[in-house]
């Protein structure tokens, strides 16, 4: 799951006026889809879907008391699953986008909210989201992601919320509660993992790619050590599996081609099946024959009693 906060430009993420740039890029594929007969998304916040975007730039455009004519108004961020998250998350398009609108209200903005470390709920966050589907530069068969339009005051219009602060949990000085991206970062990849049943690998972990970019050599080393030791672990188990297989299909194949006991279709036991051998297909003629006819000479001789 690869989750950035998009830096203030002059731009599309010019976040210093109103939001009506951004709302109007994240409507950018939304033409080229209907065109094609393609379904678009809509907005939606926490609660509704299908927002008409004229009222998601009014309501996030007046959102803005006590803030200085330079000071961020709002914040935009990205939430882009990997392919095979995604493939966790459905197999079609709509089913993909179902699941990122739950999973952004159930799992990222609950966390988000949390992290400011204010006593906030998922409820006290002003945002709306925009699925797209497509990215340009990218080779990758699935692109599915989620831009989000966050207010940088919360739903009373009372309290400042910045997820760039460099401030953490703070309790005293001019910034209160700060907020702690990376702990954000952590906590949504494992809501992730428990809302779609997902098996994350070391190497697609945030912990992974953090130690990766930024730990020290040791660090890294024994992470490559955990990587080596998983993998390991992983073979066996799959020889294990690979090995039990073929050792219950030999058993099914005996249990299927060698009958004890059989019926030949006019009902009289068969003891030609008694005495199959271990391949299926030989067994001993000669000992057989000699049954059936001894079994054959005493219904003849209490034929000739009667």
């Amino acid at each position: 799951m690869h989750i950035d906060f998009a830096p203030p430009s002059n731009g599309t993420y010019n976040n210093s006026g109103g939001c009506r740039q951004l709302a109007n890029y994240m409507e950018h594929e939304d033409l080229e889809r209907m065109e094609k007969g393609i379904y678009t998304e809509g907005f939606f916040n926490l609660t509704d879907d299908n927002i008409y975007k004229s009222t998601v730039i009014k309501d996030i455009n007046s959102n803005i008391g006590q803030l200085l004519k330079t000071d961020a108004k709002f914040y935009a961020i990205h939430v882009s699953p990997s392919e095979k998250e995604l493939r966790a998350m459905g197999n079609t398009e709509q089913e993909q986008a179902e699941a990122m609108k739950s999973y952004i209200r159930e799992v990222f903005i609950p966390a988000y909210a949390k992290n400011f470390n204010k006593e906030l709920s998922a409820s006290n966050i002003k945002f709306y989201g925009k699925i797209h589907f497509n990215r340009s530069r990218s080779d990758n068969e699935l692109n599915m992601h989620c831009h989000l339009i966050v207010s940088r005051k919360d739903q009373t219009n009372k309290k400042k919320l910045s997820p760039l602060t460099n401030h953490k949990n703070t309790k005293k000085g001019t910034v209160m509660g700060g907020f702690d991206r990376a702990n954000l970062f952590k906590q949504v990849e494992q809501g992730f993992d428990k809302q779609f049943g997902y098996n994350r690998q070391l190497v697609e972990s945030f912990d992974y790619c953090k130690t990766m970019k930024n730990g020290s050599i040791s660090e890294q080393l024994e992470l490559q050590e955990q990587e080596i030791a998983g993998e390991k672990k992983k073979e066996t188990f799959q020889s294990s599996e690979k090995e039990n297989k073929i050792s219950c299909n030999l058993d099914s194949k005996g249990d299927n081609s060698h009958p004890y006991y059989q019926q030949n279709s006019n009902g009289s036991d068969s003891l030609l099946s008694i005495f199959s051998l271990g391949d299926g297909n030989n067994y001993n003629t000669t000992l057989a024959e000699e049954l059936q006819a001894q079994k054959h000479k005493k219904k003849k001789k209490k034929g000739i009693r009667r």
